[in-house]
């Protein structure tokens, strides 16, 4: 395969496409199945329904609501979040700022944080075009929460990292 083409993408339901096709149901995170799959029914105290759950008029359903919290709580998304937060960025900036993120996920996150009102996207219009990501008024909102998160992992990693070692010496495998 050379440089210029891209591999078979893994997406919803199994399918297996190249980059260049559409995803099946135009949703490559997936998040459009409904919370009856199996990753999901163990969440629910009580099982999603295939069609549309009738709750208390204003009160969101509990599985759109898991849908929108599997967006956010996403760990790339958190990230993404978090880094627009501070400032306007384009892809390769988000990429370089992102340790470990493929550009196909990068663009699979973004595409989805999009969709849900939380990232704009704006191309202007310049040879080669330039393309830049900023949040959304609501998307600001999550800033808050978000940096919370990061703040709290990032000062538990040492008391993290000792629980594991823990947890792993008694639970190593006995020699011999």
């Amino acid at each position: 395969m050379d440089s210029g083409q891209v591999g078979p993408v893994p997406g919803p339901s199994g399918w297996s496409g190249t980059a260049a096709e559409p995803w099946p149901d135009d949703d490559p995170s997936g998040l459009t199945d409904r919370c009856a799959e199996a990753e999901f029914s163990e969440l629910a105290d009580e099982p999603c329904l295939g069609g549309d759950v009738q709750e208390p008029a204003g009160q969101p359903s509990s599985c759109r609501a898991r849908e929108v919290l599997q967006r956010v709580g996403d760990k790339w998304s958190v990230y993404v979040i978090d880094l627009l937060g501070q400032d306007t960025k384009r892809f390769t900036e988000l990429h370089r700022s992102i340790d470990g993120i493929t550009a196909r996920m990068l663009t699979v996150t973004l595409r989805g944080l999009e969709r849900d009102g939380i990232v704009t996207r704006t191309i202007h219009p310049v040879i080669p075009p330039r393309v830049e990501y900023a949040l959304t008024p609501m998307g600001q909102t999550l800033l808050t929460t978000i940096g919370q998160l990061v703040a709290w992992a990032d000062g538990h990693v040492s008391e993290i990292e000792a629980a594991r070692a823990a947890y792993d010496a008694r639970h190593q495998p006995p020699l011999g």
